[in-house]
């Protein structure tokens, strides 16, 4: 009994401290992340009048043709890619690199076959900033600065606290369910706040754990190769580490040669003859550094989740295929990885995943404000009585 009150007397230490200094932190990433819960059908809601032309009985033009317009007619920065459609009734939305500043310009949706300029998808810029805090706290670096890291810390804090929450609550009677999900809320003070933030807690729990162990994936560089060796097949896990042993080479070869112009034609053309009209949307991505290989990434037309899409690798000047990822070859544990973020989000369950998740996301100030409330309050029990004043006094 000493040595289980003893282990509980520490774990409580331990999620008490990790939850005082990362309350704000995990509370800041948790509603951020909820606010963009529903971001693709806010957004799409809200342009719903530029997305859509009316069809016509022309071919829309070739990509190369449709940007030299658009510069001819826009000041429009450097465009790093083009989202395409198999409906003639879609508008193309065309993406831009960043400028000196670092800044992106907002994409544009544009008219196929004439090239009229629709506008500017509102909402983009406002959940770019969102997601930014979200991931990166908004610490310059973006991705490569520090703010990754911190996220990652934060995550990890909260799979202590996870775990530790869960042990310090095991009931002496675990096999009832009232006990581990029904909140009493006929208490009031110290005793309502534990049970809210006990029961909630169990509530969201599997939840917080998807969120936490798909999150690290993007904050640290060991966990994401531990989870493709693990879940991938070896050649598949073997290529993908290949790139970032080799990729100081590369770029030191690319520095002494002028950057070549490219296009989108060739790759568009040689994609067009792989897929047919089997795709839905295909959006070609210019490569960030010199190079000539386009990267396509193309969903199918029963795809209900933006990660189940095909990848291809096309080099731009010679139209030649350089590799072709389809999601129906992976594996199960290749599918996992792809589909990553939905899973991180609960987007694989539809969007009755989705709004458990916003939920749950949206609870975690509730966990940081009763959980200092229960901090300050066994401050408050442990600290000795005072004894009355008038004992104070000398001689009475």
């Amino acid at each position: 009994m000493r040595l289980g009150h003893t282990i509980k007397a520490a774990l409580l230490q331990v999620h008490s401290i990790a939850g005082l200094v990362l309350a704000l932190l995990l509370a800041l990433i948790a509603l951020t992340g909820a606010v963009m819960s529903f971001e693709d059908e806010i957004v799409d809601h809200l342009n719903a009048g530029i997305t859509q032309v009316a069809p016509r009985e022309m071919p829309p033009l070739m990509p190369d043709e449709l940007v030299a317009r658009l510069k001819a007619g826009q000041d429009v920065g450097q465009v790093s890619a083009v989202m395409l459609s198999s409906d003639p009734a879609a508008a193309v939305r065309v993406r831009f690199a960043r400028d000196e500043q670092g800044t992106r310009p907002n994409s544009l949706y544009v008219d196929p076959y004439d090239v009229h300029v629709l506008g500017a998808p509102r909402g983009e810029e406002f959940f770019a900033t969102v997601r930014k805090l979200h991931r990166w706290l908004l610490i310059p670096g973006d991705a490569k600065g520090w703010g990754r890291q911190i996220t990652g810390v934060a995550a990890l804090g909260l799979i202590v606290m996870l775990v530790s929450g869960l042990v310090l609550r095991w009931p002496r009677r675990a096999r009832s369910v009232k006990l581990w999900l029904k909140p009493n809320l006929g208490l009031s003070g110290r005793g309502l706040h534990r049970s809210l933030h006990a029961v909630i807690g169990t509530w969201a729990l599997p939840v917080y754990l998807v969120m936490t162990l798909t999150g690290l994936w993007y904050s640290f560089d060991w966990y994401k190769d531990g989870v493709v060796w693990l879940l991938s097949r070896p050649e598949v896990s073997a290529a993908k580490m290949q790139p970032k042993m080799s990729a100081k080479a590369p770029r030191a070869a690319a520095r002494s040669e002028p950057a070549q112009p490219i296009g989108f034609d060739q790759a568009w053309t040689t994609f067009r003859r792989e897929e047919g009209d089997r795709f839905a949307r295909a959006l070609l991505t210019l490569p960030p550094s010199p190079g000539t290989v386009i990267r396509i990434r193309s969903w199918g037309k029963d795809s209900t989740l933006d990660t189940t899409r095909d990848e291809f690798r096309i080099d731009a000047v010679t139209g030649q295929l350089v590799s072709a990822e389809r999601y129906s070859d992976k594996t199960f544990g290749e599918k996992i990885i792809a589909n990553v973020l939905d899973i991180h989000r609960g987007a694989v369950l539809g969007w009755p995943g989705k709004l458990a998740f916003m939920i749950a996301a949206a609870l975690m100030p509730l966990f940081s404000v009763t959980g200092i409330l229960l901090y300050l309050s066994r401050r408050r029990l442990r600290r000795p009585a005072q004894p009355p004043l008038g004992r104070l006094v000398p001689g009475e």
